[in-house]
């Protein structure tokens, strides 16, 4: 981030960080990229078997669908995007094409969305959506082994919320619950969108973008192995963000890869998920090293 975007008072909008972080703007037509979104999701509902809306948090009523496979898979939960405020499971079916495939088992959650839930609660609820399929292993057949999770853009921002530390006991999960993590076009520096159109819903203050920006909590001991990914037709603080998010990673003498994705936007990136054999299933499938 350069200094004129360090200088902008709290609260004031800066146009030129503002177009940065307009990912709708930053494609021709956001309307028929998420139009391939849903037409992939409702592919996906009408041909796999899947126990949908499961109420994984009592407090909120917040649901996911499990797309299961043999009881031996791995599970990979994935947690949309949309800015924190808009999209959902239903339209998110699309990765189960390309990892199903592949002999995983997927999970995709539902979240209350901003500004009726704070980043807190939604952080919150990631959370609980991690601990209820920890315990719920045998119920429906999930694997004795660690989780993968991913997500996109506001999803990539609350997987890293799951590789922060100290949250774990609180939840009765185990430091190891998560071994994988793929990060896409993540928000894992909070500091900018206070001086953005996002501010709007999401209402940041110091306190909460400290709590919740995840590169300010890179773990000192990490079970998971990172996996972050940008597209290369996506903006320059996209892109800064999951570089500089990777290499704290790195630095801190944790297990990280920064996958190039140079022919993708802020949307078909995650679509890409889709694909048996695309780059980032492919990825995903060396990462945990589970052949079918």
């Amino acid at each position: 981030m350069n200094a004129q975007h360090r200088l902008v008072p709290s609260g004031i909008i800066n146009p030129a960080l503002d177009r940065e972080y307009n990912a709708r703007e930053s494609v021709a037509s956001f309307e028929a990229e998420y139009a391939k979104y849903v037409a992939v999701s409702a592919q996906v509902q009408r041909n796999h078997r899947r126990f949908a809306d499961i109420v994984y948090d009592d407090a909120s009523g917040e649901t996911l669908d499990l797309y299961p496979a043999d009881p031996h898979a791995p599970l990979f939960l994935w947690i949309h995007g949309g800015y924190w405020r808009a999209s959902s499971k239903d339209d998110n079916a699309f990765v189960v094409e390309g990892l199903k495939a592949r002999g995983f088992s997927v999970a995709i959650m539902n979240y209350s969305l901003a500004p009726q839930a704070t980043l807190d609660e939604i952080v919150r609820q990631t959370r609980a959506a991690v601990a209820f399929l920890h315990r719920q292993r045998a119920q429906y057949g999930l694997a004795e082994r660690g989780f993968v999770v991913g997500g996109s853009s506001a999803g990539g921002h609350l997987v890293g919320m799951l590789l922060v530390g100290g949250w774990h006991a609180d939840f009765n999960v185990p430091q190891n619950v998560i071994t994988v993590a793929l990060a896409l076009s993540g928000l894992h520096d909070l500091e900018p969108l206070r001086h953005t159109h996002v501010d709007a819903w999401l209402g940041l203050d110091d306190a909460s973008i400290a709590r919740n920006s995840p590169i300010r909590h890179i773990p000192e001991n990490a079970a998971a192995r990172l996996l972050a990914s940008v597209g290369g037709l996506e903006t320059s603080e996209f892109q800064r963000q999951t570089v500089d998010y990777a290499a704290r990673w790195v630095i801190a003498g944790h297990r990280a890869e920064l996958i190039a994705m140079p022919g993708h936007n802020h949307f078909d990136i995650a679509l890409s998920l889709s694909e048996p054999d695309g780059v980032l299933v492919s990825a995903l499938v060396e990462a945990v090293g589970f052949t079918r």
